[in-house]
């Protein structure tokens, strides 16, 4: 037993962690958030690895956790004096992580079942109903989630982005 679950931390661990990286935002917390759902879940990995898709039902724990856990930062919030300036380039690295940087901002600013279904839908591209069995709630329930989530991002992001993006449906 102990030896399969090395071998499935050892094959699947960074997807692991980058997958609760997204959903947190946060290398740490990540880190000590797969720590903790790995550690519960070496116990029953003779019944886990017996599953048709182990891996499926650690990433639902993990996101199962995230949902839940009580280790929450004191304040999450970011105070800015202005917006940066949205880039247009593209193919310039600084501007990638710059875009790569305000969307981390604004996805920590979404509750969590929000953001874990942004997450799940566009990171993991899982179908609704499949984030549904992820989260034990209704294909509906996330769909309202999704469409919350995408319109508060498209209102932390102002006109300008709202505009750009108004041929795509959330």
């Amino acid at each position: 037993m102990a030896d399969t679950f090395d071998n499935f931390v050892t094959a699947r661990g960074a997807g692991l962690l980058r997958f609760a990286y997204v959903l947190c935002g946060d290398r740490h917390l990540a880190e000590d958030l797969v720590q903790e759902v790995l550690a519960r879940l070496h116990r029953r990995w003779a019944h886990i690895e017996e599953l048709a898709h182990p891996e499926a039902y650690v990433r639902k724990a993990v996101v199962r956790e995230f949902l839940s856990w009580r280790r929450r930062r004191s304040n999450r919030e970011l105070v800015a004096a202005y917006l940066p300036e949205r880039a247009h380039d593209g193919t310039d690295p600084a501007t990638r992580q710059a875009v790569f940087d305000e969307l981390w901002r604004l996805l920590e600013t979404l509750p969590r079942a929000q953001r874990a279904v942004l997450v799940l839908r566009f990171f993991e591209d899982l179908p609704d109903v499949r984030i549904a069995e992820v989260l034990g709630c209704t294909a509906v329930t996330v769909r309202v989630h999704a469409s919350r989530g995408l319109a508060r991002l498209r209102a932390s992001m102002g006109p300008a982005a709202t505009a750009t993006n108004s041929g795509v449906s959330g």
